[in-house]
């Protein structure tokens, strides 16, 4: 089966997390994705270490495999030319640069759209296109701040808490996607190229659509609820004798199933939990009731009892653990790759199978610069003119 997006090729002129998150899911649908870089230094993530992988930044590697690295001078004029070469023929073209900087290299999206009426031209931001802060530089962490995300995370009473993934660089590059997606069938459609934005500080508020509806229904601060949700009740981390271990009883019948299982079928007759309602208003209360049972029992025997109820669970796992999960390796989402430097080579596959097959790794993360003499030679380039590009310092080979 030929992958989705075969035939189509990305000018990818982003950097850090956002941007190469949208590209790589391009280029594991199968996309063509020329990652073009500053010669010397690249993207800032290579540098982002440690952790190392071999000579390379684990972080960087986590973004940025499915692509071919090409090294140009983007403000020297032949350096242009050579974007310019490739925008007029790519299908789509991903830029996350600073606010007014792509306007400044001459290839904005008026420019980009004279080289090349059919391109998709898609501009990741931090705050957007309009706005008073819409000039402002933007990071993950900036977004979860003030996007409202960290004052819904951690622990009441507790400092505030960043959720440890990128949340919002990788949910901005997901909805860039999907953005572009779209643009690729309207432009199916009508033969024109489409200019599409997405922003980090737009991605943090569609995160928070629980919360702000529930600000909106009552005028209430939400709050932070540790492992569990302000609605439903049980529905966090419980302590067991060795550890922990995670109760979603989301229901009043899951309730009475938990509540019989775990030995305690007199709960459910509280009047203080005889429904979702009162449970969540006497939080508390109940967590103390299920935790007195649950600290005297390991977390296999809480699993064991609730997954022969029927009540959903689960341990809480490190990574170590997920890893080696019978589960995690029937999905197939851990994909090795020959690499030519790291012989484990590893990596997290994209969460989606076409026809039952699930992408693999087309490329690994490339080397600064490794394929610059191969895009400039498929870009019309010869030998002689690429050497005189490389002794001048326009690219890096």
């Amino acid at each position: 089966m030929d992958a989705p997006l075969a035939g189509v090729l990305v000018a990818d002129l982003t950097q850090n997390v956002a941007g190469p998150t949208c590209t790589q899911i391009l280029g594991d649908m199968g996309a063509d994705v020329i990652k073009v870089e500053r010669p010397g230094r690249g993207d800032d993530a290579r540098a982002w270490a440690p952790p190392l992988w071999g000579e390379e930044s684990a972080t960087f590697m986590s973004f940025n495999r499915s692509k071919r690295s090409l090294a140009v001078d983007m403000k020297a004029e032949d350096g242009r030319a050579i974007l310019e070469r490739l925008i007029q023929r790519a299908d789509v073209l991903v830029q996350s640069l600073r606010a007014g900087a792509i306007e400044e290299l001459g290839l904005g999206w008026e420019r980009a759209r004279a080289i090349n009426p059919r391109l998709v031209y898609c501009s990741i931001t931090a705050f957007g296109t309009q706005g008073p802060l819409s000039d402002r530089p933007g990071y993950d962490p900036l977004m979860q701040a003030y996007g409202g995300l960290m004052s819904v995370n951690g622990h009441a009473g507790q400092p505030p808490a960043r959720v440890p993934v990128s949340i919002v660089d990788m949910g901005t590059g997901m909805w860039a996607v999907i953005a572009i997606l779209g643009a690729l069938r309207e432009r199916e459609r009508t033969g024109r190229g489409v200019n599409v934005t997405t922003a980090l500080f737009e991605t943090a508020l569609a995160w928070t659509t629980f919360q702000m509806t529930h600000y909106f229904a009552t005028g209430e601060i939400p709050q932070p609820q540790g492992s569990g949700t302000a609605m439903i009740c049980p529905y966090e981390a419980f302590p067991t004798r060795d550890a922990w271990v995670m109760i979603a009883a989301g229901s009043d019948a899951l309730f009475l199933k938990a509540a019989t299982a775990l030995g305690a079928p007199e709960l459910p007759r509280d009047a203080r939990f005889a429904d979702n309602p009162a449970r969540v208003a006497h939080r508390g209360e109940l967590f103390d009731a299920l935790s007195r049972i649950t600290r005297g029992l390991a977390s296999a025997e809480v699993l064991a009892r609730l997954q022969s109820a029927g009540v959903p669970c689960a341990p809480i796992l490190t990574l170590d653990r997920v890893a080696a999960e019978p589960q995690t390796e029937a999905s197939g989402m851990l994909i090795s790759a020959k690499h030519p430097r790291l012989p484990d080579y590893r990596t997290v596959g994209l969460p989606v199978r076409w026809d039952g097959e699930r992408p693999g790794v087309a490329r690994v993360p490339p080397l600064l610069g490794e394929h610059t003499a191969e895009v400039l030679g498929a870009l019309g380039y010869d030998e002689a003119a690429v050497k005189d590009l490389a002794r001048r310092h326009v690219i890096q080979l």
